[in-house]
């Protein structure tokens, strides 16, 4: 079994979820934490044996969270 590091953001009308370290897009969704990562849990799981393992080939060591202007 592999280790995947799963972001999950609470927004006003419900969890996302999204893994990191995977090639595509891959995003679950849920009224609950639990919801969201199970959503993505299997989205992942989905993703894998639609594109084979090749999709996992990139190793996150360490995420961080930053702030940035974007000038909109």
């Amino acid at each position: 079994m592999r280790e995947v590091k799963i972001i999950v953001e609470k927004h006003p009308d419900g969890y996302v979820a999204y893994p990191l370290g995977l090639k595509g897009v891959v995003v679950g969704q849920g009224n609950t934490y639990e919801e969201a990562l199970s959503d993505v849990k299997s989205a992942i799981r989905f993703h894998i044996e639609t594109f084979g393992e090749d999709v996992l080939e990139l190793d996150v060591l360490e995420a961080f969270v930053a702030e940035a202007g974007i000038g909109v």
